[in-house]
């Protein structure tokens, strides 16, 4: 806070004479101090005392200014951190609440985008006028702050509200307003660092499919699509837009997800090549089906016989093609489910799949596999193999996307793994 940019704004009113105390705290400070005096208020205060008093010259006119490439409204809105104008008297803030820009002081105030303060002094009945009133509640409604003048004898020899607040009182409201902003702009940061996939588009395929011999059997596995859905649910959360491809299941998909639902591996092939033109990451932890029947028939199957010879033949490879045509950028995720030498096979389907990283699990071993609520893997890499604890699946997938976004940033992986 103590480097921050503080622009003041004066306008024609006998308390001016209060900003030369509050300028020269400011700046003993720390803080940048500019001013800018519209001409009647440079008739109470001089130019050269808040010159000297900020160290840098007093802009009073669009002209003024030692640099002839710099106009002066535009350079010192974008300049400041916030922008009190003290004293505001009744013209400068009917000037602000109804936008007209007609000299430097209103052009400043209608370009500025940083938090706005006001501290008005004028005659109470100016004050208090329905007119003045009205422009103030504008001004409050669009996000300034209002310091409320004090009651007592005024300049005009009336008493009544109009006393413009004491240079402490204003240098108490900057601090406050912005203490106000910084935390603001740090909530944001830790919003955003709790949304790393915000702007990225994920799509993970989930589930088992069903390979259909008629209209009553089918030939799938025992996957449950837990392991997936947890994912798709970790994406979103992290800030990702995502889409969940997904096989028959019995468990309802995260609200703000979008699902697109596949029976066969056929199916899980076309959304799956669809999908991925868009995506940043692919995580394919479907369990798919290597074979489906040859013919598919449109009744149901009579017995005949106490055998029954059915002919299987391949389904494509959809995790091959996706590695074979991985887009710029993109990464992709593949899953391996054993039950023997776990790594050595991952391995080898990480290599040929040409995937980024690869999850591997052993069926038999307890609290991993299809049906369960935690997974035990080994996530490989090209060049490594880390194995994972026991966790829960969500936990698992925050940790799988936030590898894979460590990898498309070219980071190190270490720290999305502990």
């Amino acid at each position: 806070m103590e480097s921050a940019h503080i622009l003041i704004g004066l306008s024609g009113s006998i308390a001016a004479f209060k900003i030369a105390s509050l300028v020269s705290s400011l700046t003993k400070q720390g803080y940048e101090v500019r001013v800018i005096e519209t001409k009647h208020a440079a008739a109470f205060l001089g130019p050269l005392t808040l010159a000297a008093l900020s160290h840098h010259d007093v802009y009073t006119d669009e002209f003024n200014g030692a640099n002839e490439a710099m106009i002066p409204h535009i350079a010192l809105s974008r300049w400041a951190d916030l922008f009190l104008i003290a004293p505001a008297d009744a013209n400068i803030l009917a000037k602000a609440a109804c936008g007209i820009a007609d000299d430097l002081l209103s052009s400043t105030i209608l370009a500025a985008t940083c938090p706005m303060l006001a501290a008005p002094a004028m005659n109470v009945h100016m004050f208090e006028n329905i007119a003045t009133q009205n422009n103030l509640k504008t001004l409050h409604e669009r996000g300034w702050h209002i310091i409320d003048p004090a009651y007592g004898m005024l300049a005009c020899q009336e008493a009544g509200q109009g006393r413009m607040a004491e240079p402490a009182d204003l240098e108490a409201a900057i601090k406050a307003v912005l203490a106000k902003n910084d935390a603001s702009r740090q909530s944001e940061s830790r919003q955003e660092a709790d949304l790393p996939l915000q702007g990225k588009r994920v799509v993970v395929s989930a589930g088992p499919t069903q390979e259909s011999l008629d209209p009553v059997r089918f030939m799938s596995n025992h996957s449950s699509g837990k392991q997936g859905y947890a994912i798709a649910k970790a994406a979103r959360d992290l800030g990702a837009t995502v889409t969940l491809v997904s096989g028959p299941v019995t468990i309802a998909p995260p609200e703000g997800v979008e699902v697109v639902p596949i029976v066969s591996a056929l199916d899980l092939e076309k959304a799956m090549l669809e999908q991925a033109e868009m995506a940043d990451f692919i995580i394919m932890a479907a369990a798919v089906a290597d074979y489906r029947f040859k013919d598919q028939h449109d009744q149901k199957m009579k017995k005949s016989g106490d055998t029954l010879t059915l002919e299987l033949v391949k389904n494509p490879d959809i995790l091959a093609h996706l590695g074979a045509n991985k887009k710029t950028g993109q990464i992709l995720c593949g899953f391996a489910m054993e039950t023997e030498n776990l790594d050595a096979n991952a391995r080898i389907k990480l290599e040929s799949k040409n995937c980024d990283m690869l999850v591997a699990n052993n069926l038999h071993t307890k609290g991993a596999g299809f049906q369960t609520d935690t997974n035990i893997v080994s996530l490989l890499f090209k060049d490594r193999t880390e194995h994972l604890d026991l966790q829960t699946k969500e936990a698992l997938g925050h940790i799988i996307l936030k590898t894979m976004l460590s990898l498309q940033e070219g980071d190190s992986v270490h720290a999305a793994l502990r």
